[in-house]
């Protein structure tokens, strides 16, 4: 079911869009119908700079159980880096 619960945060990176690479500024995470993926809910993460307008958008929908996976793969990849920088 659709909490309408929606985290947005402040991020650096890039993403990769259609026209290529460009910078990241902003995350936001939700869990709601997605636009795409083929299931009833998905988590839904959109990876923004909107200072480059609509097109710096990299949009992900992920089930709740492959969204825990990556959530535990994330950790286990930082945990594996002796002195985490930055």
């Amino acid at each position: 079911m659709c909490t309408y619960t929606t985290e947005k945060i402040d991020i650096a990176g890039s993403g990769k869009g259609s026209e290529g690479w460009f910078a990241l500024s902003d995350a936001t995470v939700y869990f709601d119908h997605p636009v795409h993926a083929m299931a009833e809910h998905t988590l839904n993460i959109d990876f923004r700079n909107p200072a480059k307008g609509p097109s710096a958008r990299v949009a992900v929908e992920l089930t709740a159980e492959s969204a825990r996976a990556l959530v535990g793969a994330i950790e286990a990849a930082l945990a594996a880096v002796p002195t985490l920088v930055g």
